[in-house]
């Protein structure tokens, strides 16, 4: 069972990502195509699940609503900010998504999936590292007066 997400706090984490909340009214989410309105940015309403939770639902609107919509999802799934994001609840528009708080197996899996996307750069990083150790190493015993003789 999922934990309950308040429409404002959803709204707090889009609006710190620099996201512009419209504050619609519910009838207004509903109403018309979500490009019509005059500024992009989001508005938040509360969804009750089947098993009665309480959950938010996030729209983009505004005339660039599509990429809104995928900086609500970038956004919400940060790990500082533990959400879910998903699309398959009953009665979403195409521009809505749901927002539920993530388990912590969601984001167990999303530190490894981000473990295994950053290993190839992360050894290079530590070859990087160890090279200029050993160089920083020779170049102190040649200081030393210690070179190699061959």
């Amino acid at each position: 069972m999922p934990r309950t997400t308040r429409p404002h706090t959803i709204a707090g984490h889009l609006t710190a990502g620099g996201l512009t909340d419209l504050r619609l009214t519910e009838d207004e989410q509903h109403q018309g195509h979500p490009g019509r309105h005059e500024h992009d940015g989001f508005a938040t309403r509360s969804y009750r699940a089947e098993d009665g939770t309480l959950l938010t639902v996030a729209g983009a609107y505004g005339p660039d609503w599509y990429m809104t919509l995928a900086q609500i999802r970038f956004r919400l799934e940060q790990p500082y900010v533990k959400c879910t994001v998903t699309d398959d609840a009953p009665s979403l528009g195409d521009h809505e998504v749901l927002v539920r708080w993530a388990t912590s197996a969601e984001l167990r899996a999303r530190r490894q999936a981000q473990a295994i996307r950053q290993a190839p750069l992360a050894r290079m990083l530590r070859q990087q590292d160890a090279a200029v150790k050993a160089a920083a190493e020779r170049q102190a015993l040649e200081d030393a007066g210690q070179s190699a003789l061959w």
